[in-house]
C-alpha cells in the first residue's frame, strides 16, 4: 500500500498548500477564511455598469429659469436713476417674489436684493427730502 504525499487531497493529515491562482490567501496559518471563498459579487441590475453608477453618470435636474423681474429689480436697486429706480425696484421685486412662488423659478435672492436696495433708496430719498425742507425753512 502506498502512502499519499503530504499534499494529496485524500489524506486526512494533509497540510494545505499555497492557494490556487485567484483564490484569496488566508492571513494566518494558511487556512482559508471562514465560510470559504464566496466568489465575485452578483452582477448589477440592468442599465448599470460594474461599478454601480448608471451609464452617463447621474442625471442633473434641469436648471431653473431665472425670473426676469427679479433681475430687473436688482439692477434698478443698484442703479437708482434719481430714486425712481428705487421705486421700480420695489415694484418689480415684489412682483418677482410672487411669480417665483407661483412658477417655481430661480431668482428669489435677486428679488430680495432689489427690494432691500429699493427701500434703502427710498429711505435716502426721504432723508434728503427731510433735510432739504429743514434747510429751506431755516
Amino acid at each position: 500500500m502506498t502512502h499519499p504525499g503530504p499534499h494529496h487531497p485524500g489524506d486526512p493529515n494533509a497540510q494545505p498548500g499555497p492557494p490556487a491562482w485567484g483564490q484569496p490567501q488566508a492571513p494566518y496559518g494558511g487556512y482559508p477564511p471562514a465560510g470559504g471563498y464566496q466568489g465575485p459579487p452578483p452582477p448589477p441590475g440592468p442599465g448599470y455598469p460594474a461599478h454601480g453608477q448608471p451609464y452617463g453618470g447621474y442625471p442633473y435636474p434641469p436648471p431653473r429659469r431665472t425670473n426676469g423681474m427679479a433681475v430687473a429689480s436688482m439692477v434698478l436697486g443698484i442703479v437708482w436713476i434719481y430714486w425712481i429706480g428705487s421705486i421700480l425696484a420695489l415694484v418689480f421685486g415684489y412682483v418677482a417674489k410672487q411669480q417665483i412662488r407661483e412658477r417655481g423659478e430661480a431668482g428669489d435672492g435677486m428679488a430680495t436684493a432689489g427690494i432691500v436696495l429699493g427701500w434703502v433708496g427710498v429711505g435716502i430719498f426721504g432723508l434728503v427730502l427731510l433735510f432739504g425742507i429743514a434747510r429751506a425753512a431755516s
